[in-house]
């Protein structure tokens, strides 16, 4: 008799607790400006771990803070192919950043993940990330990565294949939008979206941040 395959410590597998019809490649396969406000409130797996999106930026391929915007290079090839596929790249040479391929294929645009709240497989994420504060888990793009056991090796990867899973939000949800984080260039524009209210954002947004 075949053995049944081993569940991670910390991982529910019940369908029941992932809310929403499954996203396919289609889904992104538009303006990366509506996408990117879509996915809040979205449920994103890697191997039964993760959450629900919370806080996502956007980044087309005419703006100076996308990796596109000087054209393809062996990093950054993902960007120019089909939407629908994983973007994965290392921030300052510390930790990985998981980026959704937006647009049809040439366009290069995508929208970073930049927290979850966790909802399934949280004690493997607790082990991960050495932590035992769930608010602290994915309140970030690096740590969400690490804590949903996220490399390079998950680069290039189909968004609507195992190991990934994501499943579009169940109801509509406030979301605020405002500047994006961390960036030098095209700082003014308003690419960052996250829902109103959550204890999870990586951080807060500003009281004058208005509603998408």
């Amino acid at each position: 008799m075949a053995q049944k395959p081993a569940k991670t410590p910390g991982v529910s597998r019940s369908p029941a607790r992932r809310a929403g019809k499954r996203l396919t490649r289609s889904f992104f396969a538009r303006d990366v400006l509506q996408v990117a406000p879509e996915l809040i409130g979205a449920t994103f797996l890697v191997d039964g771990v993760g959450g629900v999106i919370v806080e996502v930026e956007a980044y087309h391929h005419t703006d100076p803070a996308a990796h596109s915007f000087r054209g393809p290079t062996p990093r950054n090839q993902v960007m120019f192919g089909p939407p629908g596929f994983a973007y994965v790249y290392r921030s300052y040479g510390i930790h990985w950043c998981m980026n959704f391929v937006c647009e049809p294929e040439g366009s290069a645009s995508a929208v970073l993940i930049r927290a979850l709240e966790p909802t399934l497989g949280i004690e493997e994420m607790k082990r991960r990330r050495g932590l035992k504060d769930v608010r602290m888990l994915c309140s970030g793009p690096g740590k969400l990565t690490e804590a949903m056991g996220v490399t390079i090796a998950h680069n290039a990867l189909a968004l609507d294949a195992p190991p990934i899973e994501l499943f579009a939000r169940p109801a509509d949800v406030e979301i605020v939008t405002g500047v994006r984080i961390g960036i030098t260039k095209a700082v003014e524009k308003p690419w960052r979206f996250g829902l109103k209210g959550s204890r999870f954002l990586s951080k807060p947004f500003p009281p004058s941040s208005r509603g998408a």
